[in-house]
């Protein structure tokens, strides 16, 4: 009688996903108002840059703490939903490649560089298409009143207007799909795609410092933060200038622009040279990094607690 396949753990999957859904939410939940400035220093001119604490002065004056924290609410709609497509994917790849390396009689079933690569590129790819329209809606809400339509950039009296009412969400939502149609929503899911590398770059080196260091020692929640910190810090800082330009094709539709990834970087370059790729770069690579850090962190100790309460459950039943 012939042995089945060991089937890939679709539970443990979902475990994996849920447990990264929470880690996102915690620690986006931690270093939002970093995000916040970022994204309006990839958004706005040259000529409106300023030293991080003069803009976070600039922010709380025109809109308070409020401000800070704009489009938060999508935000962690929108990293609950990424990470838990993006850990049931590679979760669900890792397995694959698991049972084929078992399959095949290889002496360890970790991972190796190439297979992390095809694990990130293929849950990096299904994340961006699921989730690029959350980032639009959200970019649109953290610069609400920074980017105007074209027909409000000129005119007397424009830079004296308050700012815009903050919209919600669903008005945010209503408001693209009416303006600007479906389409807008794939707004920057070119460059999107192309920053799958920057995943694909940090879970690489996080799995293998993970399994060097797991020949020695179990890893901890704290090493798991150290680990995270090191690896986004990478990814981060060599794909920086394609999250410029993704964020300002999110909010190129506002403003009647219609260019395309390739037009942006022309445009960037010209207008400000190579800085003009790299704006906003000192509190995005603090907050990227604090928030992977953070991710992993929480991620470990949720998937451990939720692997604790499924082994309680089973127990009882």
């Amino acid at each position: 009688m012939s042995s089945k396949p060991a089937a890939i753990p679709q539970n443990d999957n979902v475990a994996h996903a849920l447990a990264g859904a929470g880690g996102g939410i915690l620690s986006m939940a931690l270093t939002y108002p970093l995000i916040t400035l970022s994204t309006r220093a990839q958004v706005e001119s040259k000529r409106a840059e300023s030293r991080f604490l003069d803009a976070v002065q600039r922010i709380i004056a025109r809109e308070g703490i409020a401000g800070l924290y704009a489009g938060m609410d999508s935000a962690l709609f929108g990293i609950s939903v990424t990470n838990f497509v993006y850990y049931y994917w590679y979760e669900w790849t890792r397995a694959f490649f698991e049972n084929a390396a078992a399959k095949a009689g290889r002496a360890t079933k970790k991972l190796t560089t190439v297979e992390s690569m095809i694990a990130g590129a293929i849950a990096g790819s299904a994340t961006v298409i699921i989730t690029n329209p959350i980032w639009v809606i959200n970019t649109r809400m953290t610069t609400r009143g920074q980017v105007k339509p074209a027909d409000e950039e000129s005119g007397a009296g424009a830079e004296e207007k308050a700012p815009a009412k903050p919209r919600g969400t669903i008005a945010t939502l209503l408001a693209l799909l009416k303006e600007e149609g479906p389409k807008a929503l794939f707004a920057g899911v070119v460059p999107a795609l192309v920053l799958v590398i920057n995943p694909i770059l940090q879970y690489t080196l996080f799995e293998q410092m993970k399994n060097s260091l797991e020949k020695k020692r179990r890893i901890t929640p704290t090493m798991a933060f150290f680990l995270g910190a090191i690896s986004k810090l990478f990814s981060t800082t060599i794909t920086y200038p394609y999250i410029t330009v993704k964020s300002q094709m999110h909010v190129a539709g506002a403003s009647g622009n219609k260019e395309g990834m390739v037009q942006t970087i022309r445009r960037l370059m010209k207008e400000e040279g190579y800085a003009g790729l790299y704006k906003g770069i000192g509190p995005k690579v603090t907050q990227s990094v604090l928030t992977a850090a953070f991710l992993f962190a929480f991620k470990d100790a949720l998937y451990t607690q939720t692997i604790r309460l499924r082994l309680a459950a089973a127990k009882k039943a």
